[in-house]
């Protein structure tokens, strides 16, 4: 469950970085300026390693996750209290629920969906609870399905005019608001069960009665755009890869969603400021430059990897360079949510490719490029095996 890197893409960002790794590869370099704004930016894994994990200070101290508009939610204890608290309660209630799956696959999914949205709704509907109680109020759900309408599905957000973004943005941080003031004000009903009772509580708790409402509720929009937006994403990879290479369906579970998150990194990337003047892979750095680190390009770093542009599963049947393989970040600021996330996904893969067989039809667009890495859009059509002609 990782959150969105911290600055927005334009749509050919990635094709540039591409081309100026191969460039500079060929040169012995994977530490560049880059033409895009003058960023420095990282795609050797050691460099990124360094950045990311931050072990010596070489970068000012942040966190992707809990970054909002006006700087970083803190202080890093209430950071810590509050990941713990989610990460328990998506964990109890993705075993309480992990028997709903397959009724949701064949509810949601087949015959025909659309992708990648079916993933973020299937996603949605099963941690509907954990991101909002039943008894939340209604127009409280209805107001973070439309956040997830129109501003996670990957598109959304260009389908509606900017004042129109405005206002249905103020609506909804209002509604939100609102509700937080509401839970702090409410004491705790005779009979109530302990604990959080969905990522809103989390939030509130962990914050405490100091927190400002607007970064509470920029968090809790870190948790929805992290689950519906981030886990949907790649479980849309998994399903466009299984389904564009059926010659791959038998592979293990876990070694196709990691090789999905490997090709395919949703969070693909960080940026960080050097903490002072220094040399990062070969490249002079200062605290006036920004960092960009990419993992997409370190994942397909070719002096790490072989076949580094190929979906190959097997690969992880056996050791793989760890130190190339950054899909939930490293270091302190790792996904909170990573091993619930690679479990979730694994789950459904896993029953995709035991229940049903998986056709998909590209559209012929590339990723969709922005703070996350979203598929292309696909129509996949899902039948039972013996409903395939070849087992007739």
């Amino acid at each position: 469950m990782t959150s969105s890197p911290q600055r927005p893409a334009p749509a050919d960002e990635l094709a540039l970085l591409q081309r100026e790794f191969a460039a500079g590869f060929e040169a012995g370099s994977d530490v560049w300026r880059s033409a895009l704004g003058g960023a420095v930016c990282v795609a050797g894994p050691e460099a990124a390693r360094a950045v990311l994990g931050n072990r010596h200070g070489v970068v000012e101290e942040t966190s992707d996750f809990y970054h909002h508009r006006h700087g970083v939610f803190g202080p890093r204890s209430a950071q810590l209290t509050i990941g713990r608290a989610a990460r328990g309660l998506i964990q109890r209630h993705l075993q309480l629920h992990r028997a709903d799956l397959p009724g949701l696959v064949a509810e949601l999914l087949a015959p025909r969906s659309l992708w990648p949205d079916a993933g973020n709704l299937l996603v949605l509907r099963h941690l509907r609870d954990v991101l909002l109680h039943p008894d939340a109020p209604p127009r409280l759900h209805r107001a973070v399905e439309a956040i997830v309408a129109r501003a996670v599905l990957a598109g959304a957000r260009q389908s509606h005019s900017a004042p129109s973004r405005l206002l249905f943005r103020h609506r909804a941080l209002h509604a939100l608001r609102t509700e937080i003031g509401a839970r702090r004000r409410a004491a705790r009903p005779p009979g109530r069960p302990a604990g959080p009772r969905d990522l809103l509580d989390v939030v509130v708790d962990g914050g405490g009665p100091a927190a400002d409402p607007d970064e509470l509720v920029e968090v809790y929009l870190s948790f929805l755009f992290a689950t519906a937006g981030s886990i949907g994403f790649a479980l849309g990879w998994s399903v466009l890869l299984l389904g564009t290479h059926p010659e791959r369906a038998a592979a293990d579970p876990g070694r196709t969603v990691r090789e999905a998150l490997r090709l395919w990194p949703v969070a693909w990337l960080f940026a960080r400021t050097p903490s002072r003047a220094q040399e990062l892979g070969g490249t002079p750095v200062t605290p006036r430059d920004r960092l960009m680190v990419c993992s997409y390009l370190v994942h397909r770093h070719p002096g790490y990897w072989e076949r580094p542009d190929e979906f190959v599963p097997e690969r992880w049947a056996e050791g793989v360079p760890d130190g190339a393989y950054l899909p939930f970040g490293l270091g302190p600021h790792t996904c909170a949510g990573a091993t619930v996330t690679v479990r979730l996904l694994e789950d459904l893969v896993g029953l995709l490719t035991r229940d049903w067989r998986v056709s998909v039809t590209p559209d012929g667009g590339g990723p969709q490029v922005g703070p996350a890495l979203a598929p292309p859009r696909f129509t996949a059509v899902l039948s039972r095996p013996d409903d395939c002609p070849e087992r007739r």
